[in-house]
This record gives C-alpha cells, sequence and structure tokens, in this order.
C-alpha cells in the first residue's frame, strides 16, 4: 500500500483538491492581462544530436521591449505546454504571473524532444526522447545552449545570467531539467520538476547517491509526484522521487516537495503550475544561493570545506599542469609537463616562479626528508632527484614513469602506465614491485603512516590498495578506493579518470578524477565530491600553504587553489592515524 510521505503532502494548501486537481484562476485568461504571442520553428541542423528534427516554439511576454535582456524559462516536450485549452497552458500562465509582477519578464523556449526520420516508409523513425532527457550527462544541457538558444537569441535578447534562468519538464522532461541545471549550474538555476523519472531509465537513480556526495550548487528545485506514480521495471517514481527530495534536503538545497494521489499524469502538475512558478522566482532577482548548512544536521562535504573559501585561479598560461608537491615550508611546485618545467608557487606571497627547466617531461614531483625534490621524467624515462640549486642527480634510467611517491625512509616508488608496473627503486637499485594487474598505473602515493601504497587506476574506478612489507614490496592488493564514475566521456569507454592523488592526517583520501576531486574515508568509500576547479578534468592535488589546509589542484593550462578544513602532512613526517568508522 503507498502512503504519502509524512509533512509533504501540501496541495490542499496551495488549494488544489486531492480528487479533483482542478485548474484555477491563473491557469485561465483574465481581462486587462496583456497576451503574449507564441511563434512556431523547426529546428533540423543539430550537431549534437545529428540527424534529428524537431518542433520548438518561442513565447515572448506583451512586456518585452528588447531594451534589455529577458529572463528565460525552458520546457521539455514543449508542444505539450503551449495551448490555452490543454493541461498546462503555460504561456497563459506566464501572462498572467509576468502581469501580477511575480515572474520576471521571461521569454518561454518549448522544445520538442527529437526524431531521427527514417530513409523510407517500410523503415521505423528513431525516435530520440529517452536518449536526450534521461542521460545524466551535459548532452541535452549543451544542446539548449549550443544550438537553440543561440538561435533564438538572433531575434530576441536573452539573459546570460543562470539566475534568470529556469527549466522545467515532467517526467522524462523533469529529470532532463534537473540534469542540466546539475551539469551546467552556471546556465540554469531554477528547475521545476513534475513526477520526475529519477530511476533507472538511462542512470537517474544514481542522483540521490551524488546529491548527497558532491559539493553543493545553487540550484533551487521545485518537485511533484503522487502516491499512485509508476512501479515498473526502471523503479518506483513515486519512491524515487521522495529519495531525491531526501538528498536534496538532506544537502541543504531550496528545494520544496509537492505530493498528491495522482498517477504519471499532468492533472496536478498542471493544476499546481502556477504557484510552483511562484515558488521558482520568488524574491527575483536575489540570486540564488548556494547551499551550506551551519548548524544541525550538515551535508558531509561541508564539514571538509571553508565556508568562506571556494576554487581561485593561481596561475594559467602553461601546457598541461601536473604534479604539484609541496616542500617543508608549504611552497609548492609543479611541472608543465610538454614545456619540461617545473615552477614554484610561494606560500607566502602566492605568486609562481620557474623553478627548473629542461626537465626531461617530468609529470610526477614529490619532496623528500633529505629535502631533495624527486621527479618522474616521464619523457627521458628517467627519475632524478634536485637539489635546492636545481642540480639533477639520476636515481634510476629505463623507467618511462608518471607520478611518484617517497617514504620517510627514502624509498621511491614510481607508477608506469604504459607497462602497468609500479617500480620501488631504494640504494641505488629499482625492481618491480607490482605489474599487470592495474590496466592503467598513475597516481601514486603512501598512506599517512606508511603502512599501505595507493595507485590509481586511470581507465578503471578503483584506487587499487597495498600493504607495504619490511623489504619495501607490496602484497595483498585490492580494487580498494570505489570510485564514482561520469556517465559518458567525449570518447573511449566509461572511466573514472583518477590521475593524482594526496590525503590529510586523518586518512581521508582526494582523488583527481572526471567528476572532480572525489573524496575517500579510509574504509575506501566516496563521502565526498569537490566540482572540478575548471573547464579541464583535475590532474594532481596536493595539501600546501603554510598550515598545509590549502588544496593546490593542477588542471588543464592552470592550477588553483582552495582553502579547506582538514589539513595535510608532509611525506617525511609520517602520522598515525584514527580508528576509522566502519
Amino acid at each position: 500500500m503507498r502512503t504519502r510521505i509524512a509533512g509533504l503532502c501540501v496541495f490542499c494548501a496551495i488549494g488544489v483538491s486531492a480528487q479533483e486537481y482542478a485548474l484555477g484562476p491563473d491557469s485561465q485568461r483574465k481581462p486587462n492581462v496583456p497576451r503574449g504571442a507564441v511563434t512556431h520553428h523547426r529546428w533540423t541542423t543539430s550537431k549534437i544530436f545529428p540527424g534529428t528534427e524537431r518542433d520548438y516554439w518561442v513565447y515572448v511576454p506583451a512586456q518585452y521591449s528588447g531594451d534589455k535582456p529577458a529572463a528565460v524559462m525552458i520546457f521539455q516536450d514543449g508542444g505539450g505546454y503551449i495551448k490555452d485549452d490543454g493541461a498546462w497552458r503555460a504561456p497563459l500562465v506566464m501572462d498572467n504571473l509576468i502581469a501580477e509582477g511575480t515572474m520576471p519578464v521571461t521569454i518561454g523556449i518549448f522544445i520538442d524532444p527529437g526524431v531521427l526520420p527514417a530513409l523510407s516508409p517500410n523503415q521505423q523513425a528513431r525516435y530520440n526522447r529517452s536518449y536526450e532527457y534521461d542521460g545524466v550527462s551535459d548532452r541535452w544541457a549543451r544542446f539548449v545552449l549550443e544550438e537553440i538558444m543561440p538561435e533564438v537569441s538572433k531575434s530576441y535578447k536573452l539573459s546570460s545570467d543562470p539566475n534568470d534562468r529556469g527549466i522545467q519538464g515532467s517526467s522524462s522532461g523533469g529529470i532532463a531539467a534537473f540534469t542540466a541545471a546539475w551539469q551546467r549550474p552556471d546556465a540554469f538555476r531554477r528547475v521545476l520538476c513534475t513526477i520526475g523519472s529519477y530511476t533507472s531509465l538511462r542512470g537517474g537513480d544514481r542522483y540521490a547517491n551524488l546529491i548527497r556526495k558532491t559539493e553543493a550548487k545553487p540550484i533551487r528545485v521545485f518537485l511533484q509526484d503522487g502516491n499512485h506514480d509508476l512501479n515498473l521495471f526502471a523503479g518506483d517514481w513515486w519512491m524515487s522521487n521522495q529519495t531525491m527530495y531526501s538528498a536534496l534536503e538532506y544537502a541543504g538545497y531550496d528545494v520544496r516537495f509537492v505530493t498528491g494521489s495522482e498517477g504519471h499524469n499532468s492533472k496536478h502538475g498542471g493544476a499546481i503550475l502556477p504557484d510552483a512558478l511562484r515558488w521558482l522566482w520568488r524574491d527575483w532577482p536575489k540570486p540564488v544561493a548556494k547551499p551550506y548548512r551551519i548548524e544541525g544536521e550538515r551535508h558531509f562535504v561541508d564539514m571538509i570545506l571553508d565556508p568562506k573559501s571556494d576554487w581561485e585561479m593561481v596561475s594559467s598560461g602553461y601546457q598541461f599542469t601536473e604534479g604539484p608537491a609541496v616542500d617543508k615550508d608549504g611552497n609548492v611546485v609543479f611541472v608543465d609537463a610538454p614545456a619540461s618545467r617545473i615552477y614554484k608557487v610561494d606560500a607566502t606571497s602566492g605568486k609562481t616562479s620557474l623553478f627548473k627547466e629542461g626537465t626531461g617531461g617530468a609529470s610526477g614531483l614529490m619532496f623528500g626528508s633529505d629535502g631533495r625534490l624527486y621527479a618522474a621524467q616521464g619523457a627521458a624515462k628517467r627519475v632524478v632527484a634536485y637539489s635546492a640549486d636545481g642540480g639533477e642527480t639520476v636515481l634510476a634510467e629505463d623507467i618511462a614513469g608518471n607520478d611518484i611517491a617517497v617514504s620517510s625512509k627514502g624509498r621511491v616508488y614510481v607508477t608506469e602506465p604504459s607497462k602497468a608496473r609500479v617500480w620501488l627503486i631504494e640504494d641505488g637499485k629499482k625492481r618491480v614491485v607490482h605489474e599487470g594487474r592495474i590496466e592503467f598505473a598513475n597516481g601514486v602515493r603512501l598512506s599517512p603512516d606508511e603502512g599501505l601504497l595507493l595507485v590509481a587506476d586511470t581507465l578503471g574506478r578503483f584506487v587499487w590498495s597495498f600493504q607495504v612489507q619490511a623489504d619495501g614490496s607490496l602484497a595483498n592488493e585490492e580494487p580498494f578506493y570505489h570510485l564514482e564514475l561520469p556517465d559518458e566521456v567525449s570518447s573511449g569507454p566509461i572511466r573514472s579518470g583518477a590521475d593524482g592523488m594526496t590525503l590529510d592526517t586523518e586518512g581521508y583520501l582526494y582523488v583527481a578524477t572526471k567528476l572532480g576531486i572525489q573524496i575517500c574515508d579510509q574504509p575506501g568509500r566516496v563521502v565526498g565530491i569537490l566540482r572540478n576547479p575548471g573547464k579541464r578534468d583535475p590532474s594532481n592535488i596536493v595539501f600546501g600553504g603554510k598550515d598545509l589546509q590549502t588544496l593546490y589542484v593542477t588542471a588543464g593550462d592552470a592550477i588553483y587553489r582552495r582553502r579547506i578544513q582538514r589539513q595535510g602532512f608532509t611525506p617525511w613526517t609520517p602520522v598515525k592515524l584514527p580508528q576509522p568508522r566502519l
């Protein structure tokens, strides 16, 4: 038997009967309310969904003058929203709300899903609705932002401020609305979703998990569902919407969930559309704030982040940054690998200066207890150590190393991805301590107490854990840290993209991945995900600054930093770890 979730059944509070869900006065034509215009268009030249054709409609309110950019509201399954005698009557509702001042002057863009026409009468067309709407990548958002909105902008001024943009949909169109804002909060901040398909049609059931782990985003979300919604092969819509609301509420989002007794239809959603839009646009133009909880039960990642700090660029203009490492004074060095240069970020001034040129394509760096800077020179196939004045000593040759870890005892571990190897260099000798099981052995770090060696597999989803034996060899390996995966990548198979890593004094592991900086607890579970600092995937990460409470991240052509509430450690001073919660 289905029951309504306690405290959330609020349809009576907005004047809608549980039995009738009648359209109210705001969904009717009112005298003296200016009527906007709706025009019909076709889109047949998509590059993101090649070969598809679709209809879309543009609503322009009577109050639009063209003197300044208008707010924007996007609707999925657009044809179902535009009729004055339909279930939604969105242009009519917008006329009324804009006239009363509860919505800004807003241009509505109503977009249908694409269809790939068949080539002959005996063949079936390909219907793109689930592909475009149910996936959890940024594909649909890019289509709206890169194709449809630029086309509409040729005729009307559309605001580029994400606070001025809302997006709405129902069922699969509802999850598409949320996905667009989740993937691109820089473009959409207001989400209205009815009977949303947060089920396993194409991965939407992952959202509740990701919301609880990911650094909160500046998004406002209105949800609606009924306790007679679908329950079939992909999941239970009613339960999944409750789970979504619980996750959003836990993470501190500005969220409202209106529940009722209807099934998978538009009766309830259409009846409450005026009040849902009022709630979504309330307080405009005040920006939608990024959630952050100071008191009460907190989003776990908020206990790691510093609320006063966000990502800031340290410097840019490099070919590809990698390998950040910290010295005894908190200064951070990093490489521009293709340029064969090492740079230094001063812990006091924050200024970046050149430390060394001609570094043999060095990628991984790490300071040792002797004060030297150890480097894996992938292009030169050497492992070297630099003195403070830049003098170079070769430690091993014929190793196309990528990343490097140095113990307090001077042992040097190096990954060689091309041969799926991990090397140990000690006392002038080198030997392979692991080979074969990790497809692309990339980032490597010792645990704070040096009991474990951790190796990231870029092409898989795991960070492997090895127990370090008394002689430095590795044993008892496990694919231990279970990373979250992106929905899709630009090319090749789905992979985590796990690269460089660092750890804090509580034993939490920070991994640079395609989804952002994934934070794992000692038992190997992802407990938080920090968003990427720039537009390129992060490559590596280290704690720096005088108190080792600033994360430095290399990403593409730049290096970024952000202060947090956890502290790093220097690799030559092992740390005894607290007992983890299991």
